[in-house]
């Protein structure tokens, strides 16, 4: 099972106590899935269109919890007025009236989630998206998803519009807000052992990339000493820079601060890289 039918499977076992959040939610679920209808009589009927089972069980679910009506069953004219009049036209957003409160904001996420929503693999990538069939119902669900200080962007793909979030930590909060605690600790946990990883990859990085510059300037140096002696000659050198050409040639792979211990009287780091600059100009010098 994929990580995205995960959080589904989970949503779709949450159940909000109250009846106004059980109606904000089933509101989300029918303004991007759900379908009105009439059977053979002529009679209305309400249904969900969706590939996930998850989906369609949880969207009568709330049917049954809500106005008592069972799969299948049909509805009276006067009896889906009433319905519409709550609900209202699915090709528009939700009403606003429906989302007042925090906790049915909340509601309406799940039920968007479960509708037109998807999440990749957070072990190869961070992206929760939305696909909208429409602009105006992906700007409310931006501005819901904003409510709750989620940065959520827009972008337009064929004839949908997608509401997405690149951000772990986005993603995290969205599915705290929609109460998939489950799957947001193993996003958590998953998100904690990459970012070890590639804090450990930093330092190796950066710790190898020091390594081969130290490398890279000692064989410089080496370099300069040696064409000093058969060039120049140490003993044209003034003293201290006499020993620190001896000193250097005789430990090729120590770091300056040990250098400096091998010096009479021994000298700190900036001392010997001191020493050791004035050699290399002294080089370039006799090169020219």
């Amino acid at each position: 099972m994929s990580f995205s039918s995960q959080v589904k499977e989970e949503l779709s076992r949450h159940i909000s106590n109250a009846r106004h959040c059980q109606i904000a939610e089933l509101a989300a679920m029918l303004h991007y899935c759900g379908v009105y209808g009439r059977d053979e009589e002529g009679r209305y009927t309400i249904g969900f269109v969706s590939e996930n089972e998850t989906v369609v069980r949880k969207g009568f679910t709330l049917l049954k919890k809500t106005y008592i009506i069972d799969i299948g069953m049909p509805m009276g004219e006067e009896e889906m007025q009433v319905f519409m009049a709550k609900i209202g036209d699915l090709d528009k957003p939700v009403s606003p009236i429906l989302l007042k409160s925090s906790c049915c904001k909340r509601a309406f996420l799940r039920g968007a989630f479960l509708s037109v929503g998807s999440i990749s693999d957070p072990q190869k990538q961070y992206h929760l998206e939305f696909v909208c069939p429409d602009e105006p119902k992906a700007r409310q669900l931006q501005e819901v998803i904003q409510t709750f200080d989620i940065e959520a962007k827009i972008v337009q793909r064929k004839k949908y519009f997608v509401v997405y979030l690149k951000e772990g930590s986005g993603i995290v909060d969205l599915l705290n807000v929609c109460e998939a605690h489950v799957a947001l600790m193993e996003l958590e946990n998953l998100r904690i052992l990459k970012e070890m990883r590639n804090s450990i990859n930093r330092r190796v990085n950066c710790e190898a990339a020091n390594i081969t510059k130290t490398v890279n300037a000692a064989t410089r140096q080496i370099e300069d000493i040696i064409y000093i002696r058969d060039k120049y000659g140490f003993e044209n050198l003034p003293e201290s820079l006499r020993q620190m050409a001896e000193v250097r040639l005789e430990y090729p792979d120590a770091p300056l601060k040990e250098l400096g211990s091998y010096l009479e009287p021994p000298v700190g780091k900036s001392g010997v890289n001191h020493r050791l600059r004035k050699l290399s100009e002294l080089a370039e010098n006799i090169r020219l």
